[in-house]
């Protein structure tokens, strides 16, 4: 037989809904900024909806974290599982990513050090103009790169913040509890100016133009170092996870 939840169980989820839905507007039109045109917007705010009710029923005060942080993680998770499932993203596109990672990882281990984007231009043949067409075109495929999450870096400042789920499986919890920690790793590793980007815009929640005026240089310019410190991040993660680089 199956079980119904208490019916002030049922008031409070729809409670908890009904007070965030403007974080569902809020998380759509923020990804939708950075998404082609033909991803509808209203298509997000369905799927994010679907996914706050899903956290409203899930979430309980004695898990340690604010509703909106529990609820943010299962909204943005939703969105993005609906994105894979359209498979809007051309076959070159994709092909270009690799590309840049494979060159980052290579330098990465062929120098010791972090390429800067002179030395990966120089070694993807490409001029700094086509290198910065790259880097633009790019970013589409970096939504959902890096999902808030609980980390703190050295200095104790939060890095990310992911809440890991009470009622996950114990070796699901361990994945990623060991995920966000590389993670952090990974984010102490970047350039200077590449983490404060990272910064300002995952947890800080500031758009692109208002960084540039932060750190002085264009939105345009913002986004293509977005892109470059998220493509960092994915060889950085592959290395600490043993996982094959992906070839050109």
């Amino acid at each position: 037989m199956r079980m119904t939840a208490p019916p002030e169980n049922l008031a409070e989820r729809d409670r908890l809904v009904i007070d965030h839905v403007g974080l569902v507007k809020a998380l759509a039109h923020r990804l939708a900024q950075r998404l082609p045109s033909q991803v509808e917007m209203t298509d997000l705010i369905s799927v994010g909806v679907l996914g706050l009710i899903d956290a409203a029923g899930r979430y309980r005060p004695s898990m340690g974290v604010p509703f909106d942080a529990f609820a943010r993680r299962r909204v943005q998770g939703a969105m993005l599982d609906a994105l894979r499932d359209l498979d809007w993203a051309p076959r070159s596109l994709r092909r270009m990513r690799r590309d840049l990672d494979a060159t980052i990882a290579r330098l990465r281990h062929d120098l010791a050090r972090e390429p800067n984007e002179d030395e990966i231009a120089a070694a993807m043949s490409m001029s700094p103009t086509e290198y910065a067409r790259v880097l633009d075109q790019v970013r589409t495929l970096d939504v959902g790169a890096i999902r808030q999450l609980d980390a703190t870096g050295e200095d104790g400042a939060p890095l990310l913040e992911i809440c890991v789920d009470p009622g996950d499986a114990p070796d699901l919890q361990l994945e990623r509890t060991e995920l966000r920690r590389l993670l952090a790793a990974a984010l102490l590793e970047l350039p200077d100016r590449e983490r404060q980007i990272l910064s300002l815009y995952y947890e800080e929640e500031m758009t692109m133009a208002e960084i540039g005026v932060v750190i002085g240089v264009c939105e345009s310019r913002v986004s293509q170092l977005r892109s470059l410190a998220l493509s960092r991040l994915r060889t950085s993660l592959r290395a600490a996870l043993g996982l094959p680089g992906k070839a050109r």
